[in-house]
């Protein structure tokens, strides 16, 4: 959930001969805008988003922390009580459903019916349902 992590070109240590005290860098921009127009409105739409899931995330890490539950969780882990939950197998908590074949470009998804759905592009989720 961070825009940092390993980038090329990669580049010797910096400020000593040594690897202590040495400031480490990879030389490669990690700027939103840094990649062109089309790129940075795709990433501000998704830091959009961590944003405003950002008290949600805090209560998953609170609750690991304190009572070792998973950050990222399968559907009947979160609704034990819904039996298509347990069918379920390919999608998890924050409600993540990866597309796993080449050249798709959409997929079915369950919506538990113990909970009020919102999607990305502001439609409600009432009812137990799938969607695509």
């Amino acid at each position: 959930m961070r825009l940092h992590g390993d980038r090329e070109p990669h580049k010797p240590q910096r400020g000593t001969t040594s690897t202590v005290g040495a400031t480490c860098t990879s030389g490669a921009d990690n700027e939103v805008w840094s990649y062109g127009p089309e790129v940075e409105m795709i990433c501000k739409k998704y830091m959009l988003l961590r944003e405003e899931m950002r008290e949600y995330t805090i209560e998953l890490m609170r609750e690991a922390h304190e009572k070792g539950t998973p950050v990222i969780r399968t559907c009947f882990y979160e609704y034990p009580e819904d039996p298509k939950c347990w069918e379920v197998d390919d999608q998890y908590m924050y409600l993540c459903a990866p597309v796993l074949q080449a050249d798709c470009i959409t997929r079915t998804v369950y919506f538990s019916k113990r909970k009020k759905w919102k999607l990305l592009d502001g439609i409600d989720m009432k009812a137990a349902r799938h969607g695509t």
